[in-house]
């Protein structure tokens, strides 16, 4: 009981990877990053649920965040020459 009084409950919520990912490909320049960010997300849940559930395989949020990094790198590389979607999905 004493214990129980040192430690206070506190609610925790599942992040929004669309939302985050939105967000990051924003700071990008990606102008139709809703879009990218619910394709990317919708590709990670797709291989979280298909693909067999071991320790070395993961589909969280940093994988999303290491696509989004490539996102943004092959944009900077490539520029305007090929289109951002490609881009991004290339990634």
């Amino acid at each position: 009981d004493n214990l129980k009084a040192l430690f206070r409950p506190c609610a925790m919520m599942v992040p929004d990877y669309a939302l985050i990912g939105e967000i990051v490909l924003y700071s990008f320049g990606f102008e139709e990053a809703k879009v990218l960010a619910r394709k990317a997300v919708g590709c990670l849940r797709l291989g979280s649920e298909q693909l067999s559930s071991q320790d070395h395989y993961d589909f969280g949020m940093r994988a999303l965040k290491s696509i989004l990094v490539r996102a943004g790198a092959l944009r900077r590389t490539y520029g305007g020459s090929r289109p951002r979607a490609v881009l991004a999905l290339s990634a």
